[in-house]
C-alpha cells in the first residue's frame, strides 16, 4: 500500500487533518457530556423538543423513537422516523434538547424540500460506491500503469469530497432550524441556549473535519497519482 505508506505528502497532509478532526471529536464528546450533566429550566426531554420542532415546521408524518447508544441520534428519510439515543430521549438536559431539535431540523429539510439534501441523497449510493473502490482502483492502475483506472478512482474519490461538501450547509441548516424554535418558542432559555449551540457548533466541527481529511486525502492521491 505506497499510497499510504509514511512519505512526505502523508505527514504533510493527511497526519495534520487526522488530528485535527480527532480534537474536533474530543470536542464534541466534551461538549456533549458537560451539557448533559446540566438540567434545563424547564425539564423538557429530548422526544419532547424533537416533537416541537416537527410541530414549528408543520412536519406531522414523522415518528420520534429511542435506540441503544451514545451520540447516535440521527434521522431516517426511508422510515420517517428519527431516533434519539437513550441519554437524549428521556432526558431532560440541555444538550438532549439541541441534539434532538437538531435531528427534527433534518426531518423539516426533508418535509420541505430543502435543496441541498436532495443533492446530496441523491449522489449518496455513487459516493458509498466510491467510497470503496476509489482507492483500490487507484492502487490497480498504478500497478498496472494503466491511467484511466487512476482517473476513474480519483473520480469517485472526488464524490467522496463532494458529497462531504454538501453535507457542511445541510448540517449547519438543521442547526439553524433548531435554535430558531429553541429561541422562539423558550425552549431553552439564557445559559441554557447557550450551552446547547455549544454543542451544535461543536458537532458541526466534526463535518468541517471530515472534509479536511477527505481533502488532505484526495490531493495525496493526485500528487502521487501524477508522480508516478
Amino acid at each position: 500500500m505506497f499510497l499510504y505508506g509514511f512519505d512526505y505528502y502523508f505527514i504533510a497532509l493527511v497526519i495534520p487533518a487526522m488530528i485535527f478532526s480527532l480534537a474536533m471529536q474530543i470536542m464534541v464528546k466534551g461538549a456533549y457530556r458537560r451539557q448533559s450533566r446540566v438540567t434545563n429550566a424547564r425539564r423538557m426531554t429530548g422526544a419532547d423538543a424533537a416533537q416541537r420542532v416537527l410541530l414549528y415546521y408543520g412536519v406531522r408524518d414523522v415518528r420520534v423513537e429511542m435506540i441503544r447508544g451514545t451520540l447516535s441520534d440521527h434521522y431516517d428519510p426511508r422510515t420517517k422516523v428519527i431516533r434519539l439515543s437513550e441519554g437524549v430521549y428521556n432526558t431532560p438536559s440541555v444538550a438532549a434538547v439541541g441534539i434532538a431539535a437538531h435531528e427534527a431540523g433534518h426531518a423539516a429539510q426533508h418535509a420541505q424540500g430543502y435543496a441541498p439534501i436532495k443533492v446530496r441523497n441523491s449522489i449518496l449510493p455513487v459516493c458509498n460506491i466510491g467510497s470503496m473502490l476509489s482507492v483500490p482502483l487507484i492502487l490497480l492502475g498504478i500497478w498496472l500503469a494503466f491511467s484511466p483506472l487512476v482517473t476513474l478512482g480519483l473520480a469517485l474519490f472526488s464524490l467522496v469530497v463532494v458529497f462531504q461538501l454538501i453535507t457542511l450547509p445541510v448540517e449547519f441548516n438543521a442547526s439553524r432550524r433548531a435554535l430558531r424554535v429553541i429561541d422562539e418558542q423558550g425552549l431553552l432559555e439564557g445559559g441554557d441556549y447557550a450551552g446547547a449551540k455549544k454543542v451544535l457548533n461543536a458537532a458541526a466541527m466534526t463535518y468541517v473535519a471530515a472534509l479536511v481529511v477527505s481533502l488532505a486525502n484526495l490531493l495525496r492521491l493526485l500528487t502521487r497519482a501524477r508522480r508516478r
